[in-house]
């Protein structure tokens, strides 16, 4: 609940919690709200209860939870009749990094692993120099910004 609350803010809380309701009447007041959120837990906790028992046996395994949709939408996606972690599994992405690579370079990526091997130095003259710096400016595109 106050997962996103820091240490600077909770004293911040304490000071101001102090100053309010002053060092007299501040175990008191902490007492009230503690008792209020012990019986608001309840009170939801038996309205889960109520609705479980009103939907039947066909929903037991029913999670409220489930009803967020951040939640309703990883549980589907995490779904494996879905197909999708073969799907995710099946990318490899340094594979796919390297013939990324490779087609920047101007280089065949099936005859890439077999040419770097046997001769490095004849590749060295098909690559880009990255520091070179251009004689010219490329057209300015307004379409592309």
């Amino acid at each position: 609940m106050f997962n996103d609350i820091g240490p600077l803010e909770l004293v911040t809380l304490i000071v101001l919690a102090v100053l309010v309701f002053g060092p007299d009447k501040l175990p008191k007041v902490i007492q009230d709200v503690m008792r209020t959120v012990r019986k608001v837990r309840e009170f939801s906790e038996s309205a889960k209860q109520d609705i479980r028992q009103e939907l039947g046996p066909e929903f037991k395994d029913f999670e409220f939870e489930d009803l967020n949709p951040k939640t309703f939408i990883r549980k589907q996606l995490d779904n494996d009749e879905l197909g999708l972690k073969e799907i995710r599994n099946g990318f490899d992405m340094k594979k796919e990094m390297a013939e990324v690579t490779d087609a920047v370079h101007g280089r065949d990526s099936d005859s890439s692993a077999g040419s770097s091997s046997s001769s490095p130095s004849s590749s060295s003259g098909d690559r880009v120099d990255m520091k070179k710096k251009p004689d010219e400016r490329p057209p300015y595109d307004a379409d592309a910004t």
